[in-house]
């Protein structure tokens, strides 16, 4: 039934939080955080990944700035740790764009899966991340040769879940709703977006999040894409 597959990147492909948390602990040694009176890396990163994930949805809503999001969120988690924001280095976002893309983990049979799939779809990126650093992540997950087109909120000129996102994407691979499935992480950006175009949906749900309006899949496991496909 299905020709073209589109996939998000950051949470369903790519392990998001564990290589937020990698780069979080090597730069927690890195800075000396422990001398500002943080705890511990884990405490660190713990406090960031809610924050970042929190600040990325207010972007995916138009809500605030990509800027607003680089500028706040270290200080943002400094003031949840009862820390004075004026001790943030201004060299720690940097270090953490540095680090963070350069981390190679998938999520649980994700690349298991884009080799089974690989000769028998046409694969491709939707992503709101930004051009440069996704194509880090992805070579340095070893997985940017599975995918045709890789659409981002630049080339695109708009950000899931807007329409536009999804329809330059099918025009750019020259695929029909018909024949393309949309799979993410991100119920309101990846699922309802996909569905406001009329694209069938796999939302990539391993925490078992309910949802009013059902996507056309829903699957805890990458194992069980496999099953459907």
């Amino acid at each position: 039934m299905y020709k073209h597959l589109f996939f998000d990147l950051d949470h369903t492909l790519w392990d998001f939080d564990r290589n937020s948390a990698e780069s979080i602990a090597e730069m927690y040694e890195t800075f000396q955080l422990a001398d500002v009176g943080i705890e511990s890396a884990a405490e660190f990163s713990k406090h960031f990944i809610a924050i970042n994930k929190k600040l990325w949805a207010d972007y995916d809503q138009n809500l605030i700035e990509h800027s607003y999001i680089r500028q706040h969120r270290f200080p943002m988690v400094y003031r949840a740790l009862g820390i004075d924001e004026a001790t943030v280095k201004h060299d720690l976002n940097a270090e953490y764009l540095r680090l963070l893309p350069r981390k190679p983990h998938l999520l649980p049979w994700a690349k298991e899966v884009l080799d089974h799939l690989r000769d028998r779809y046409t694969m491709h990126i939707i992503t709101n991340g930004f051009a440069e650093i996704q194509a880090i992540k992805m070579d340095s997950a070893e997985i940017a040769h599975y995918f045709t087109i890789v659409v981002t909120s630049e080339n695109a000129n708009a950000k899931k879940p807007d329409p536009l996102v999804f329809e330059y994407a099918m025009q750019a691979a020259g695929a029909s709703v018909a024949e393309s499935l949309m799979i993410g992480d991100n119920y309101l950006a990846d699922i309802m977006g996909a569905k406001s175009v009329g694209m069938d949906t796999v939302f990539y749900n391993p925490n078992g999040l309910l949802s009013n309006d059902a996507p056309t899949h829903d699957i805890r496991h990458w194992r069980e894409l496999i099953r459907i496909l």
